[in-house]
């Protein structure tokens, strides 16, 4: 294992847990605005349909998205400007 793959392991995972923490917060606070309803649907949830829960599970799944790669991104840019090389 190289230098750069030891620096960004715990970064990597330290921020992928910071990331997973701050898109459910960003989701929730996105469903809130966008639906009216403080509390996002659940897939198995009867008494709502199926247009609510493909959109809620889409945005879900964009922010989560959005937000890992940024926290990916810093990470690698963080572990060049340590060792002064991209890890691998």
């Amino acid at each position: 294992m190289n230098k750069q793959t030891l620096v960004y392991k715990p970064i990597g995972l330290i921020g992928g847990a910071l990331a997973g923490v701050v898109a459910a917060a960003a989701f929730r606070r996105v469903w809130a605005v966008a639906s009216g309803s403080s509390e996002a649907p659940h897939a198995t949830d009867p008494t709502r349909g199926w247009g609510e829960i493909l959109a809620a599970a889409a945005v879900q799944g964009a922010i989560f998205g959005l937000v890992k790669a940024t926290v990916d991104r810093g990470g690698a840019h963080a572990v060049r400007s340590l060792t002064g090389r991209w890890p691998d």
